[in-house]
């Protein structure tokens, strides 16, 4: 049987050329090379479509050294490209689209309320999903701070907390009869991430800034969440990153699952805005106190999750790993955030679980390994001699 080769395929973060998670790639790269896997990457803008030729990067574990050179296409493609307002993102629907035959080891999934759609469309999931809808008009915001006094609006693409913005119905506003009296504090980050200071509005206040933050970016949807209560007794935001995994039987795994605090003054727990890492247990302990109770939320986190991704795969197709933004209550009831297909693993560095990081690094190439293995066996059975492996 041929060396098995894995292509990572990503985007440039600029027309510099630059890669976000560098690192991560040499870790794979080297721990590829152990595993007998041979690992290189490469984003749209390498590929030569004339030719069917890549202009891969490869990494020499000895020399510690990044090179460039002309490759055939790889048996496997590890999609890690995550959406971008950008020509390159163009680049990656015209390679996804002329070579969607290959074997791709995760397939791109829809926006944030499109999967919401998908899940709540199951009676299994619906009791997790905090209520979401698409924002319309200020109609739309109007019904649900009727409903909720904590709301959050988020773009259905965005990543890494921009343009998220909290808004919570202040103490002592007046009552639910007399609407135009209440008092709302918004909150949140931009579309650049930085921090927007909590203002104190009225009602009417409130769905002209919203009704603006609708405009910021043209071509944005936005999403109205229910919001979940998850402030710490110091005041800062927090919850957790659940990662599974395809393992190496092609199986799903709960790799880990880490808790994410957010900085002072920020309505987001993510590590990219300043947010810090800790462990689930010792988070939880913090929140709820019963190591029992613990037990048993862990427990309910990690079986659910599957159930999630099984799910998801079923209706996007294949997939090997996802990240689940969870919140928990205080009465340990949990809520599903979000959905990341494309997870980054640095929150099990930061909270000191080095096991957890290791395996969440190595766990993608694994499975491409088995992933490979059932392709090879299914072309021996059926006598074909065709070298491309296609799904």
């Amino acid at each position: 049987m041929a060396k098995p080769i894995l292509g990572i395929m990503t985007l440039y973060l600029n027309d510099n050329r630059m890669l976000e998670e560098r690192s991560v790639y040499q870790k794979m790269i080297a721990a590829g090379r152990k595993l007998g896997l041979e690992v290189f990457v490469f984003t749209p803008q390498d590929v030569n479509y004339s030719k069917n030729r890549i202009e891969g990067m490869f990494y020499d574990v000895q020399k510690k050294q990044w090179s460039r050179r002309w490759c055939s296409f790889p048996h496997m493609i590890y999609d890690r490209c995550r959406i971008q307002r950008s020509h390159r993102f163009e680049q990656l629907k015209r390679f996804r689209s002329k070579y969607s035959h290959l074997t791709f080891l995760n397939r791109p999934m829809r926006n944030k309320w499109t999967v919401y759609k998908t899940l709540n469309g199951d009676s299994r999931f619906r009791p997790y999903l905090p209520e979401t809808r698409i924002m319309e008009s200020s109609r739309d915001v109007s019904e649900m701070i009727s409903k909720y006094p904590l709301l959050y609006i988020k773009p259905i693409n965005g990543t890494g907390g921009r343009g998220i913005l909290r808004v919570e119905r202040q103490p002592g506003s007046k009552s639910r009869s007399s609407r135009s009296g209440r008092t709302w504090l918004i909150q949140g980050r931009d579309h650049s991430r930085r921090i927007i200071n909590p203002e104190k509005v009225t009602l009417p206040v409130m769905q002209r800034k919203l009704s603006g933050w609708g405009m910021k970016v043209k071509g944005t949807r936005y999403l109205i969440q229910r919001g979940i209560q998850l402030k710490l007794p110091n005041g800062r935001v927090h919850d957790y990153r659940m990662l599974v995994q395809k393992n190496r039987e092609g199986e799903w795994e709960p790799t880990g699952c880490a808790g994410r605090i957010g900085p002072k003054g920020s309505i987001t727990s993510n590590l990219h805005g300043g947010g810090r890492a800790a462990g689930m247990k010792d988070l939880l302990g913090q929140w709820i106190g019963s190591e029992e109770k613990i037990a048993s939320i862990q427990q309910e986190a990690e079986e659910v999750s599957i159930l999630i991704a099984k799910h998801l795969e079923q209706s996007y197709g294949h997939l090997c790993e996802l990240a689940l933004d969870l919140a928990i209550d205080q009465k340990g009831k949990i809520f599903l955030l979000e959905v990341n297909p494309k997870p980054a693993r640095e929150v099990f560095a930061k909270a000191g679980e080095m096991a957890t990081y290791r395996n969440a690094i190595i766990r993608p190439l694994e499975y491409a390994l088995w992933l490979y293995g059932q392709k090879a066996r299914r072309k021996q059975k059926s006598g074909s001699g065709s070298k491309s492996v296609a799904n």
